[in-house]
């Protein structure tokens, strides 16, 4: 949020520096992220002074160019070539001296450098109004007064208003200091602590009078819960035209755009005093009537904005009597907004429910500044107040008449909080005993109004516009944040139990994962569990019918919780793939969610991913590819260290892998893993293969739990190792193999594994080559070649037999 200091000092008349205030504002909870300078014409017209034109002769060498000399108050007189089709001699006009950077709205600084133009010197530059930010116009040289003295800088005849703005980080509670007069509250509160008394000055609505009685907008409202206050006032006669300089400067210095009179009053009073206002073009109301009410599902809407929206049926509308006019507290309508030719208007000043403002703009996508605060709750009781101040406004620089009295429908006034401060409990939440004057002279600066006063404590009416204070510890928040954090003392003695735990707790397990991961080159990720709903093309991974949507989501990017670990993955790897970041190897611990008919379920994960190369590219070492051998033996070095035993699972397949496997553990599927298909990959326009693991944390957790330790002596006799090339159909797994081995022989076969895979020339169509290698020992004697070789004949005829294997 942008605060102008300017600004603040209509309310207190404050000398400090903007740093001192910046460092208070901190202190009392609105963090100040940083200070920018503000000049109203950029540069402030540094460099730029008047000259007068002696003599303009045609360029030598061009036709649409002048040769000038220009008097600038130096001894010397400046020759400067331009273009202009108005110069002529005797003007006095503005000119930029070398060195001077001019500033164009949509474009680079320009500095102003001595140089030839066709063959001609040229030592500045003679300025048209747009090119020194002094209006819109370039048809030719801004032709100043004739009695302007020669060498006066042209920022003592215009006046450069220069400001500083302070870029607050303000946190979504304090809807009281979303406008600079609630800052300027806080920064009162402050002050008084230090002992710095100042005047608060407030606008005032004297001059408010009904001009006369001829132009009523009856108002009507249907939804008095949705909108629980609503004002309204026509003002006739006015003219929409630029607005004045004052208030233009204002905009401009928070960063926004002035358009006319009227819309810069009621954006000037929203960021003034906090309350959003709109204009309507009177002679657009049809029936001479508001009526704030919802309309049915589907209605059609053309916004400002020019978007045609599909009206939800609790979307609260402003409607005249035939057709709707706005979206209540967020967005006007096409055409039903001031324009030049508006002549008359309904200003309109309301308080309408946050939770329906907020559920609106959200299921829209829109995000106004009027909708900023509506949704966080605004002061209920300056809505007339705010729209009297707007009409003084409007009469002042757009004139016409108040045509009408204000309405004000307010059925049931919205009570403030009532709360009880005990003094021993504030004591004890701040760790230390405040003197209760003190206390009692912050709360009253902070406008709570002290109802009675006890030995135990205080009761305390809190105003409405503090809709974030509701409890006692709120308001010793309040105390606490203007008393100051810093003022509390603090011991130099810290005490700390220690709590006992298992060795098996999740976050103990996840540390020990993480580190040896990390070990392995792997980086870990945080990815939001919100996505978006376009995820649901993708079948593979998403089911609709389970998918848990937000009743009020940020936004659309953010409106279902995410059901598989793989879209954050893949949204990871895009993210990384756009910036050059194509080597990738992360981890994700995370939960994915899902519903049915009866109820919602949170399962944790583990997720691993991989893709692009395996290490950084050095001189000594090729560039490998990550492939699904890397990921199997990261999987398996995850188990093993966790002490799982596991065996494949050949007759699960998972629809997000073009090839993968599934390890399971007392009939438990405890991980899947594989190459990510290519349409998936292709929904996130990723082109490198993408290698993906999906550890299901909560049943490992289980297992973990229920897990016996068992202790083996160190075999005492050697292993032997024996190989086979087998030629195989290429439909056949090596977990057939592996599976055949074990079961023909379980006693002194101890491990399998394959250690390479050929495919290609010298082989017939449809086979493959897979060498495997045995390792086979005994525990009680040392194994003979006779045996061995028994093992190795029985398993050789039943891969021929089973699989129709063949030895190479």
């Amino acid at each position: 949020m942008k605060i102008s200091y300017n600004w603040i000092k209509q309310f207190i008349n404050l000398d400090w520096n903007a740093e001192q205030t910046g460092n208070l504002l901190t202190d009392l909870g609105l963090e100040v992220e940083g200070i920018t300078p503000f000049e109203s014409i950029k540069g402030g017209l540094n460099g730029i002074v008047v000259g007068e034109v002696l003599t303009c002769v045609k360029h030598p060498d061009a036709d649409r160019l002048k040769v000038t000399t220009v008097n600038i108050g130096d001894k010397k007189p400046l020759q400067i070539v331009c273009g202009a089709p108005n110069i002529e001699a005797g003007q006095k006009v503005p000119v930029a001296i070398v060195g001077t950077i001019l500033y164009f709205e949509n474009g680079e600084p320009l500095e102003i450098k001595k140089g030839k133009i066709r063959g001609e010197v040229s030592e500045g530059m003679i300025c048209a109004e747009d090119e020194i930010g002094l209006g819109t116009n370039h048809d030719g040289i801004l032709v100043l007064d004739k009695n302007a003295k020669v060498g006066t800088p042209l920022s003592e005849i215009y006046n450069v208003e220069v400001d500083e703005v302070f870029e607050i980080g303000l946190t979504p509670n304090r809807a009281d200091a979303m406008s600079h007069w609630g800052t300027a509250r806080d920064l009162r509160a402050g002050l008084l602590q230090k002992g710095m008394a100042l005047e608060f000055i407030t606008p005032s609505n004297v001059n408010f009078r009904v001009d006369n009685r001829t132009h009523k907008i009856n108002v009507e409202l249907i939804n008095k819960d949705l909108a629980p206050r609503y004002c309204g006032v026509t003002i006739s006669g006015i003219k929409v035209a630029e607005s004045p300089v004052w208030i233009q400067n204002r905009l401009k210095a928070i960063g926004l755009k002035p358009k006319n009179n009227v819309v810069d009053i009621t954006n000037y009073v929203l960021h003034d005093l906090g309350q959003p206002l709109h204009a309507f073009d009177s002679s657009k109301i049809n029936g001479e009537k508001i009526i704030v009410k919802t309309l049915p599902q589907g209605t059609k809407f053309v916004t400002l904005d020019e978007v045609e929206r599909e009206l939800h049926e609790e979307d609260l509308m402003i409607c005249d009597a035939e057709k709707p006019l706005c979206i209540a507290g967020i967005l006007g309508g096409l055409d039903s907004g001031v324009t030049k030719e508006t002549t008359s208007i309904f200003l309109e000043s309301a308080y309408f429910n946050p939770i329906s403002i907020r559920k609106t703009a959200k299921r829209h996508g829109i995000n106004t500044d009027a909708s900023f605060r509506f949704e966080r709750g605004i002061d209920p009781n300056i809505t007339e107040y705010a729209l009297m101040r707007a009409a003084i406004l409007i009469k002042e620089v757009a004139g016409g008449m108040i045509t009408s009295d204000v309405i004000d429908l307010y059925p049931k006034k919205l009570d403030d909080f009532q709360v009880f401060l005990s003094f021993e409990k504030t004591s004890k939440l701040i760790g230390q005993e405040i003197p209760k004057e003190t206390i009692k002279n912050i709360l009253t600066s902070l406008e709570i109004k002290i109802n009675n006063v006890t030995e135990s404590g205080l009761g305390l009416t809190i105003p409405a516009y503090r809709n974030d204070v509701t409890r006692e510890a709120d308001v010793v928040e309040e105390i606490l944040r203007v008393y100051g954090y810093n003022n509390i003392d603090y011991k130099e003695k810290l005490n700390a139990s220690i709590s006992k735990t298992l060795q098996i707790e999740d976050y103990q397990i996840q540390n020990k994962i993480a580190s040896q991961l990390n070990g392995q080159g792997f980086y870990e990720m945080m990815a939001n569990s919100l996505t978006s709903t376009k995820f649901n093309k993708l079948s593979e991974v998403v089911d609709k019918e389970t998918t848990v949507k937000m009743l009020n989501p940020l936004s659309i990017d953010l409106s279902v919780m995410r059901q598989n670990m793989l879209i954050s993955a893949l949204e990871a790897v895009a993210y990384n793939k756009n910036r050059k970041r194509n080597d990738l190897k992360l981890f994700e611990f995370g939960k994915t969610y899902h519903q049915d008919k009866n109820k919602r379920t949170e399962q944790k994960h583990l997720s691993i991913t991989l893709s692009g190369n395996r290490n950084k590219p050095h001189w000594n070492s090729s560039n490998t590819k990550s492939d699904f051998f890397l990921m199997k033996g990261t999987v398996d070095s995850v188990l093993e260290r966790l002490g799982i035993n596991f065996k494949t699972n050949p007759k699960l397949e998972n629809p997000v892998f073009s090839e993968g496997i599934s390890y399971e553990n007392n009939g438990k599927i405890i991980v899947s893993f594989g190459v990510v298909k290519k349409n998936i990959l292709n929904h996130f326009e990723i082109d490198n293969e993408v290698l993906f693991a999906d550890f299901n944390w909560d049943e490992l957790l289980k297992q973990i739990q229920n897990k016996s330790l068992t202790v083996k002596s160190i075999p005492k006799f050697p292993d032997s190792n024996r190989d086979f090339a087998l030629l195989l159909d290429d439909k056949v797994s090596f977990q057939s193999i592996y599976e055949i081995a074990k079961s023909s022989e379980k006693h002194l076969l101890k491990d399998i594994q394959l250690f390479d895979v050929y495919v290609g020339k010298n082989l017939p169509n449809g086979k493959k080559s897979y060498a495997v290698s045995f390792t086979l020992r005994d525990d009680k004697k040392t194994l003979t070649d006779k045996q061995i070789d028994k093992v190795m004949n029985k398993l050789r005829r039943e891969f021929e037999s089973q699989l129709g294997a063949e030895l190479r």
